[in-house]
């Protein structure tokens, strides 16, 4: 695989220090920029190729959310802050991890594994399944057992063949992560499996185990040429 470009934001010189030190130690992760000014990874960003960031969430000139809301979901990010009460809020945008500082290697280290998942499945990568933590457990749910997801304000529900599971987690970073020849979004609250689809109607798709899941009147277009 690629080596993954990265960038460090954090207000306090100490904290890029370290996790500098931490990216260097990590074979598959290059690091291509570090600031103490959000503005100026703004720029950076703007005018070079970036994969992800390792973000501060409090920082006095523009804040770690508002700066995910600038540049979107074009690339991906680890939030490191001293402050936990942030987490829900950041799970609303792409990321990838939540890192909560004082940060340990052996903390960072599984985080930047996580990175390098992420994107071995965005680039096509043969791997047929994932895990996630819900109920305090690590669960591996293979992509074709997955029947459909849906967003549940903070978290979402992984239905598969076998059960549900409730994850801290939003569909746009899902998204990201299930193969995109499989996995579509057909509503503002909704992804599905296409190998899962039984029938389309129009306004409801009949999946195979008999669920019924609702078409955004945005999203009918794009659903409809997938399945072309």
């Amino acid at each position: 695989m690629r080596t993954i470009k990265c960038i460090i934001v954090d207000d306090e010189p100490l904290a890029i220090s370290l996790l500098e030190n931490y990216v260097r130690k990590i074979p598959f992760l290059e690091l291509v920029f570090s600031t103490e000014n959000p503005i100026l990874a703004l720029e950076y960003i703007q005018n070079n190729d970036t994969d992800v960031v390792f973000l501060d969430i409090q920082m006095p000139e523009l804040t770690g959310i508002n700066f995910m809301k600038i540049v979107g979901g074009k690339i991906k990010y680890v939030l490191t802050t001293a402050y936990s009460e942030y987490a829900l809020e950041g799970y609303e945008h792409n990321i990838v991890d939540y890192l909560l500082k004082p940060i340990s290697f052996d903390r960072f280290n599984k985080s930047a594994l996580k990175v390098q998942e992420r994107f071995a499945v965005s680039e096509g990568n043969s791997d047929t399944y994932f895990f996630v933590k819900s109920s305090g457990q690590q669960h591996r749910i293979n992509f074709d057992e997955i029947l459909y997801i849906e967003s549940i304000k903070d978290y979402v529900n992984i239905r598969t063949v076998h059960q549900e599971y409730i994850i801290l987690d939003s569909l746009k970073s899902l998204e990201q992560e299930l193969p995109k020849s499989s996995f579509i979004r057909v509503h503002k609250s909704f992804m599905i499996n296409l190998n899962q689809v039984k029938s389309i109607g129009p306004k409801k798709i009949l999946l195979l185990s008999e669920h019924e899941i609702p078409i955004g009147d945005s999203y009918r277009a794009n659903l409809l040429n997938s399945l072309k």
